[in-house]
């Protein structure tokens, strides 16, 4: 599983795992998120390493919420998340973002 949603009852929160498993990207050194909730800033959410090769990041977010993403590995290479609610044409030719919903 690559993604995981925990609804808090306390707040309106819901507590996401992003999860890039190492087959996606067996020989990465760095995966970042990559979101428009950060103007899409390359480097402000690294992923961290598991001892199996897995990327990792759990994220508090507002719950009633769509959001895109995707994954950058290395600086170089995108990679969308394919246990994503949906995908989502961009801008750019031939190029869909991953969407993940918190409602």
């Amino acid at each position: 599983m690559s993604i995981k949603k925990q609804f808090l009852k306390s707040k309106p929160i819901c507590k996401v795992t992003f999860r890039l498993p190492a087959e996606m990207a067996p020989e990465a050194r760095t995966v970042h998120l990559v979101t428009e909730l950060n103007d899409w800033d390359r480097e402000a959410l690294p992923l961290k390493r598991l001892k199996n090769g897995d990327f990792t990041l759990t994220l508090d977010l507002q719950t009633d919420r769509e959001i895109q993403f995707r994954y950058l590995i290395d600086g170089q290479r995108w990679e969308n998340d394919p246990e994503a609610d949906t995908q989502t044409p961009t801008c750019f030719e031939d190029t869909c973002n991953s969407v993940i919903t918190t409602f």
